[in-house]
């Protein structure tokens, strides 16, 4: 790229142009701004310093062009369905992407002042400095303002190095951090559209390597200095140190011997001789001067150059300590607070504190504790009102993929749900007999030998841990790249954990039994709700899956369905998964962010889910809803699931809909804790059934019999309330063994047959299964450095790619392929239906080494 000095620069004295580019690049931060300040100051520095030329000058050179974009250009951008594409100026640079309204506008602020720029050079008469200081302030002042200018024109942004890129169609591509933020792209012809990808897909291995190497750098300086390097320093300070005392030994030898030969000197006999003998005790005593003075600088070079390392190390433990005792500070005023508002509030207390109290560090009940008392059969709910016809789309818009999109109609409607008279009913007699049945797996051959699997995992041996070691240097950071101990794991995967969704897979064979739209819309919600069952006592984390890892669970025989797994990103963590049952069939395509905040963890997964019943076409799709983990430094670990779940009918059963809000836990609230509350309207909004329970123990539906009231705030009257789910208890001894369910002590058995990449065969998990800790620790560092020296050598073989000006194709799972969701231009992994013959013919060459 050429390199256009800004308008209004001179020459100075010598002759040389000052080195004054504008940069059209990334605002992130202003750092264009920023750039082109360090230009300008270098600029004047060099040229006041040095009389004629400008020997610095190709160092300034340099400078500027590393703030170049990589990539820049026009480019149409999808706004929104009034809008649709509209034209927009794209800036690649240093792994982000950003975007403009045009390019005017981005260049103008980059562009230096118009009045002449005067630079003079140090063999000026002082007087002459006043005005090189007022310059460098004049142009100061005119970068910060053109750089709050830039922040304010750019329109977006997107950082690459957690990025999707996919390419949609010859001149279509799409970007996008995981669900939070994605630009639709259309380039004039295919030709420029591969550029653009190939230099997205290059920057953003860029941006991958950059991250990391800081993150090292970070560890590097944070944790304590290994053992080897220390002793390989101290050893080296002792010979140091052995050097000096070995110079002082002969200086003070040498100086003894020149003073006796001084003292001798001055008897006056055989002068001649003695002058010679004190001029070579002389030479001697210089001699070993100069030895330890140089032994002195060794020793302080030594010294200094471990000293900043040490001093950078000391002042993050520092730092460190501090961060500390501010959070204990503030969970001691949090106890004591806790302490006054028990004494002044009962569990049945008429008064509850305002939902804006800090409950974070509150210990959550036992387990098994919240029970739907009947009085709880009312209530109000607050529904949105929205008027998307796309939901997929604008969902994403709402959570910020595109500045210019217009922003989903935030207004709700408040509605009344009040139980009719149950005639004092115990909550057991308002079970369907019919309903409660359906939660018992039957098996789809009754004249099949059903498999026997076992019922309990090796127990969890004891091994101390210090916490504070581990999570000091990992606050702020993003959970999946903690390099985290077994110790905190639990013996599964996370494809496996998104297994466990379907422990309760029967409410959705009873779904599939249902007539009615809206029924089975109940149905599927409890369904969705059941998935959250096991998070209330398992605080283990699981393994993150290996890129190219796979998981199939094949329960046919007894519980009649079966699915297949398959981490299909890296970066982004992402994870495919495909199910099918007994008239139903589920997919999801999952992936969240996540961050540690010291005091807890909160997890908000991305993508979504849907399940779709082939015999009627109806389908529904959903997110799942924020967990959090609490008390990560002091108290018992507990888990809460909260947030708002829409759940949308597509297909025949478009229009239908659930709104369900999972309420947050309080320890002052007189609601039952962990509860679930929710409706189901018809395509005219009408709410038809109503869904309430709570997560952790069952959720019941009932119908809607009868509404009154105003048309802003209806009233329905429900009819009997049934059962639609029930949680399974796990046994007794459970906590000896992580809380494991049957299912889940049942997921990590081996099994015969599975592909070479599923997690059963992960040795890591497996030695820690078996209690072998400490070996699966070891075994678990070496399959990530593995991972690492694949996707360094892919990196390289991109930018070889990339240097040559070919495509390099990017990773391509091996049982999910990429395609255009129906209705939206988003791409998503679908299940491309090959596994099961695959493992039938045992035919596995695609499969990658990755263990």
């Amino acid at each position: 790229m050429s390199e256009t000095p800004m308008p209004g620069s001179a020459k100075p004295a010598g002759g040389t142009t000052p080195t004054l580019v504008s940069v059209p690049g990334s605002v992130v931060g202003g750092v264009v701004a920023t750039a082109a300040a360090t230009v300008v100051a270098s600029t004047v520095a060099n040229n006041s310093n040095n009389t004629g030329g400008n020997p610095n000058g190709s160092s300034t050179v340099a400078a500027a062009s590393q703030a170049e974009p990589d990539m820049k250009g026009w480019l149409l951008k999808w706004t929104n369905y009034l809008k649709g594409y509209q034209k927009r100026w794209f800036v690649l640079s240093k792994g982000v992407l950003s975007y403009y309204r045009s390019k005017g506008t981005m260049m103008q602020c980059l562009r230096a002042p118009r009045s002449p720029t005067r630079l003079v050079p140090s063999s000026l008469p002082d007087s002459n400095s006043n005005s090189s200081n007022a310059l460098m302030k004049k142009h100061s002042k005119k970068l910060k303002k053109n750089q709050a200018e830039m922040a304010h024109t750019c329109r977006g942004t997107i950082s690459l190095h957690g990025a999707l890129i996919h390419t949609v169609d010859s001149c279509t591509f799409v970007i996008s951090n995981g669900g939070t933020q994605t630009f639709h792209i259309k380039a004039a012809n295919e030709v420029e559209r591969q550029s653009w990808v190939t230099a997205l897909e290059l920057a953003k291995a860029k941006a991958i390597r950059a991250m990391e190497s800081d993150e090292e750098e970070e560890d590097n300086t944070a944790n304590t200095i290994p053992s080897e390097e220390l002793n390989l320093v101290v050893r080296e300070l002792t010979v140091r140190l052995e050097n000096l005392k070995t110079c002082y030994d002969l200086i003070t030898k040498h100086g003894a011997a020149l003073q006796r030969a001084l003292s001798e000197l001055e008897t006056g006999d055989d002068l001649a001789n003695k002058t010679k003998i004190v001029s070579e005790r002389a030479t001697l005593f210089r001699i070993s001067s100069n030895a330890m003075i140089n032994a002195c600088s060794d020793y302080l070079q030594t010294a200094q150059t471990q000293g900043h390392k040490w001093s950078k190390m000391l002042q993050h433990e520092r730092d460190q300590k501090l961060h500390l005792e501010e959070m204990v500070e503030q969970l001691a005023r949090q106890h004591s607070h806790l302490e006054q508002a028990a004494t002044r509030h009962r569990p049945n207390a008429t008064t509850s504190a305002s939902d804006d109290e800090d409950n974070e560090f509150y210990d959550a009940q036992e387990e098994g504790g919240s029970v739907t008392l009947q009085e709880d059969s009312s209530f109000i709910l607050n529904i949105p009102v929205t008027t998307h016809h796309n939901h997929r789309r604008n969902s994403n818009d709402a959570t910020g993929s595109s500045s210019e999109g217009e922003e989903g109609n935030s207004e709700t409607q408040q509605v009344l749900v009040v139980a009719e008279n149950l005639d004092n009913m115990d909550v057991t007699d308002r079970i369907s007999v019919h309903s409660s049945q359906a939660l018992t797996p039957t098996l789809s051959n009754h004249s099949k030998v059903v498999r026997k699997r076992r019922t309990r995992v090796t127990d969890k041996p004891n091994y101390p841990l210090n916490l504070w070691s581990i999570i000091k240097n990992c606050i702020g950071k993003d959970l999946s790249k903690i390099p985290m101990p077994v110790n905190f794991n639990e013996p599964l995967s996370m494809l496996q954990r998104l297994t466990e969704d379907f422990e309760y897979a029967e409410i959705l064979d009873k779904a599939a039994q249902a007539k009615d739209t809206c029924e089975q819309l109940a149905y599927v919600t409890a369904f969705t709700v059941s998935s959250y069952s096991t998070t209330s006592n398992r605080t283990g984390k699981p393994f993150n899956p290996l890129l190219g890892e796979t998981y199939e669970c094949d329960r046919t025989e007894d519980l009649g369905w079966r699915c297949i797994n398959e981490q299909v990103s890296h970066h982004p963590p992402m994870a495919a998964q495909y199910c099918e049952g007994r008239g139903w069939r589920c997919w999801q395509e999952f992936t969240m962010t996540s961050k540690f905040r010291g005091k807890y963890i909160q997890i908000v997964p991305l993508g979504y889910t849907h399940v779709e019943f082939p015999a009627t076409g109806n389908k529904y799709t959903w997110r799942k809803v924020t967990t959090t983990v609490h008390n990560i430094i002091v108290g018992k670990l507990w888990v809460d699931n909260h947030g708002d779940m829409e759940i949308f009918g597509e297909g025949s059963a478009k229009g239908v809909k659930c709104h369900l809000k999972y309420l947050p836990y309080s320890y002052f609230t007189r609601d039952t804790q962990r509860r679930v509350k929710g409706v189901v309207m018809d395509n005219s909004n009408q709410v038809k059934w109503v869904i309430n329970g709570t997560w952790d123990s069952k959720i019941e539906i009932a119908p809607v019999t009868s509404t009154s009231g105003s048309m802003e705030n209806p009233v329905y009257k429900t009819g009997n309330y049934k059962t639609a789910w029930t949680r399974r208890m796990p046994p007794p001894d459970s906590d000896k063994y992580y809380n494991f369910t049957l299912l889940a002590c049942q997921l990590n058995e081996p099994e015969p047959n599975v592909a070479p990449t599923d997690s059963r065969l992960r040795p890591d998990q497996r030695l820690m299964e078996d209690g072998k800790w400490n070996e699966s620790n070891q075994e678990k560092l070496r399959l990530e450095e593995c991972q690492r020296a694949r996707r360094r050598q892919r990196e390289a073989e991109a930018e070889t790619a990339a240097s040559d000006g070919r495509p390099y194709p990017p990773y391509e799972p091996i049982w999910f392929g990429k395609e255009k969701e129906e209705g939206t231009d988003q791409l998503v992994h679908v299940y491309k239906g090959t596994y099961w013959d695959s493992k039938a013919k045992q035919e596995w060459s695609k499969c990658p080494t990755i263990f």
